[in-house]
């Protein structure tokens, strides 16, 4: 089969290249899918989980990709809640070969059944992006109804969910980004925006929840912006500085299938639209991971035609 591989550590971006590898095998509770659609992270080739197994040791050529949307075509021993020729979506495991191939192997749990009306394409944007502005929003900030909250990077990949999902719980939204996410965030039913670039982010006042995806000086000056027994959560980088009287959370997205089930019902009634930007074929995935310019929404790899 066809996959992107990674060898070389040092090489960063440029060490993607597309190769052939055996098929892989289902191991206890895995299945098989072929891969449809993919979504990747740019960032992931920084990941320790890419170059190496649970155990620590070098498991190069590895496949990049944490994101799919395909069709089961084998099941492991053992494993049960899907079927062969099911159509599933959701997170491929951290420290195994992901989904920018034409088959993967993927414990069953990790996966949702993917409703026929729901296209590919579309689906392998919605698991990372979904389940990371899910478990933000409520698992952690425990986010109700008549409070406010500031999404950071509200025009990108998780932080458009979030907003969506933050104002369909029925609380003030106020999105952050570059001049040019403006009507995006608008439209998403953000009630407000910051151009970090021009305006003052400070002059937002204090809002119950911050949620935040660029780490750095934004997630230390927005640490002010809690306000009493409010909470900070961010996923770019473990917490040094905690809000006065509040709380602050760092954390990695984990697998949930009953919540992929319940995004993807939501997608269906309407009420949830992931943001997919280009969409390119597998061989041009290597420079997918790089791109020359800045473009709104998802890149997602269309593996299977």
């Amino acid at each position: 089969m066809q996959a992107i591989t990674v060898q070389d550590r040092d090489a960063g971006v440029s060490g993607l290249t597309l190769s052939e590898l055996p098929h892989p095998h289902a191991s206890e509770n895995d299945v098989i899918v072929e891969v449809h659609a993919a979504g990747f992270t740019p960032g992931e080739l920084d990941w320790p989980g890419t170059w190496t197994d649970r155990a620590g040791h070098d498991r190069t050529p590895s496949v990049p990709g944490h994101e799919l949307s395909g069709v089961v075509t084998e099941l492991g021993y053992g494993t049960t809640g899907l079927t062969v020729g099911q159509r599933v979506f959701g997170l491929t495991d951290w420290t195994r070969n992901g989904s920018l191939a034409q088959y993967t192997a993927v414990e069953a749990r990790n996966l949702a059944p993917l409703p026929a009306d729901v296209d590919h394409v579309t689906a392998a944007a919605l698991p990372i992006s979904g389940l990371t502005a899910w478990q933000a929003l409520f698992d952690h900030a425990h986010l109700i109804t008549g409070q406010s909250v500031l999404i950071h990077g509200a025009a990108g990949g998780v932080g458009s969910i979030a907003v969506q999902l933050a104002r369909g719980a029925g609380a003030r939204v106020i999105g952050t980004g570059r001049a040019g996410d403006r009507d995006t965030a608008l439209g998403l039913g953000a009630d407000a925006f910051i151009d970090l670039q021009a305006e003052e982010l400070e002059d937002i006042g204090q809002v119950d929840v911050v949620f935040d995806v660029i780490g750095g000086e934004i997630l230390e000056r927005s640490t002010a912006l809690v306000r009493p027994g409010g909470t900070l959560v961010t996923i770019a980088e473990p917490v040094t500085v905690h809000p006065r009287d509040g709380r602050a959370i760092f954390f990695v997205v984990e697998p949930d299938r009953a919540r992929l089930a319940d995004l993807a019902q939501r997608l269906r009634d309407g009420h949830l639209k992931p943001i997919v930007g280009a969409v390119r074929p597998l061989a041009e995935a290597a420079s997918a991971f790089k791109p020359d310019k800045r473009t709104p929404g998802k890149t997602i790899i269309n593996v299977t035609d």
